[in-house]
């Protein structure tokens, strides 16, 4: 079906934001989907990203900073919940999220209208910072775009104790995609997304566990619980179990 969202596959997807806390700063990676959206594409929606981020202490109305890997809906609504945030997104994603590959169906599907409008909203408001390319954020946090699943689709590197940790958001969905070099079916340039398996190892320095897949269980499965008993919020700083 050309208007079909992909996600809607087989495989088991999870949701995930990632939050960032060093050198007392706390940088949000990307802020999922609210109740709305869970509603109208008939997902589970267990918790929300700002009731998550009150579990671990963060108050989403006070991050200053979120990364927005990209536009689609599970990973740039409930912007609202950040009122007090800078955004960065890369150049092109907003060029793809606005131009020309919103005509067609299957790309467009993916999504949500009202948080492209939010995104521009930002945009005229002031709170969006844009990046091409390669960018330093922070002392040992940069964005790298990569592109293949959206057109401006970054990846974010952080230094932790034990090596560069690579968010790779939906470079690839699942470990075994990027093992398998065998993209994951939602995709806006294969080839790209081909070279952006590559370039997550390289900037993982080749190693396996410092790379993190965008939604597969598989993270919740190997990384230490942050709060004993609550499965749903994982180390990525520590060693796999």
């Amino acid at each position: 079906m050309p208007g079909m969202d992909l996600h809607d596959g087989p495989m088991p997807l999870d949701y995930y934001i990632w939050v960032i806390r060093g050198d007392g700063r706390v940088v949000v990676v990307d802020t999922g989907f609210g109740e709305e959206a869970a509603r109208e594409r008939g997902r589970n929606l267990i918790h929300s990203p700002a009731a998550l981020l009150a579990r671990i202490g963060v108050d989403s109305a006070g991050v200053k900073d979120v990364v927005l890997t990209h536009l689609h809906y599970d990973h740039a609504g409930s912007l609202h919940d950040f009122p007090a945030a800078t955004f960065h997104l890369q150049d092109e994603e907003m060029r793809y999220a606005t131009g020309r590959p919103m005509c067609h169906a299957c790309l467009r599907a993916p999504f949500n209208l009202r948080d492209v409008i939010d995104a521009v909203t930002l945009v005229h408001g002031g709170r969006m910072k844009f990046h091409d390319g390669d960018a330093q954020l922070f002392p040992g946090i940069s964005v790298h775009r990569v592109g293949g699943h959206t057109g401006g689709l970054q990846v974010v590197r952080v230094s932790t104790a034990r090596g560069p940790l690579v968010l790779a958001s939906d470079a690839f969905h699942f470990a075994e995609n990027r093992r398998r070099r065998a993209p994951f079916p939602l995709v806006h340039h294969v080839g790209e997304m081909l070279d952006g398996f590559i370039r997550c190892e390289e900037l993982a320095d080749g190693r396996e566990d410092l790379l993190i897949a965008g939604h597969d269980p598989e993270v919740r499965e190997r990384w230490p619980e942050l709060i004993p008993g609550f499965p749903d919020i994982v180390r990525l700083d520590l060693e796999p179990i």
